[in-house]
């Protein structure tokens, strides 16, 4: 590996490059739930490549970096996530 150059971890890689979902290039970054929940629902239906269906497939991604880059999250960060959860459930009428 070349100096100055980072190695990319396996997680990052998976969601930038998802053989799922084309992501809206920084969506976890967003500081709104519902924008978040938005465009995560945009990708998933717009997708040719998704093994299920949308609503799984975009609760996937979304846990998937929850899960991921959560332990190294604030936990304002952390708690728009998971709001951003709830916000996906309405967003495809599956609400608790």
């Amino acid at each position: 590996m070349k100096k100055g150059k980072k190695k990319k971890k396996w997680s990052q890689r998976v969601t930038e490059e998802s053989d799922a979902l084309d992501l809206e290039e920084d969506v976890f970054m967003k500081k709104d739930a519902t924008q978040i929940a938005h465009s995560l629902k945009a990708s998933a239906e717009q997708s040719t490549r998704r093994k299920t269906n949308p609503f799984r497939s975009a609760m996937s991604m979304l846990v998937f970096y929850i899960n991921r880059a959560g332990r190294g999250l604030p936990d304002k960060r952390k708690a728009t996530l998971e709001d951003a959860k709830d916000e996906l459930r309405k967003e495809f009428g599956k609400s608790k």
